[in-house]
């Protein structure tokens, strides 16, 4: 536990002692590249210190590896199927809402075909949805 707690005060110090070298110091282009790669080094180095300390137990052989690691795969395979139809969803609905705002504020009669564009952009997120929902059932 305290080697813990001193490898992340190790690491809250790596990023702060660069950052107050920079600020008390002469504030220049080169010191700041300076403090930025002092600041790169001594925290992935405490990074690769602490991977190294912390996570060097013993390896013991597991029974079920390929029952748990196909579960995983199983879940993965669903956050991908949201997250990117999200993403494709917020794409789409930023295109086609700004164009319904834009036609609607010239013909306020068309409200029903542009809200039908911006519901279809929306429903690419429905669908990533239940493809995660039918991958994890």
């Amino acid at each position: 536990m305290a080697a813990k707690i001193t490898l992340v005060a190790i690491l809250i110090f790596s990023m702060v002692i660069p950052f107050l070298g920079y600020v008390l110091g002469n504030r220049k282009e080169k010191s700041f590249k300076a403090s930025l790669a002092v600041n790169l080094v001594l925290f992935f180095g405490t990074v690769v210190v602490a991977d190294m300390l912390l996570f060097s137990g013993h390896i013991y052989a597991a029974s079920d590896t390929a029952a748990s690691a196909a579960e995983g795969w199983r879940y993965m395979a669903a956050a991908l199927s949201t997250g990117l139809s999200c993403i494709g969803a917020g794409v789409a609905v930023a295109s086609a809402a700004s164009a319904a705002i834009g036609a609607l504020s010239e013909d306020s009669s068309i409200m029903g075909k542009a809200l039908i564009f911006v519901a279809l952009a929306e429903s690419i997120a429905l669908y990533g949805l239940l493809i995660s929902f039918s991958i994890l059932g």
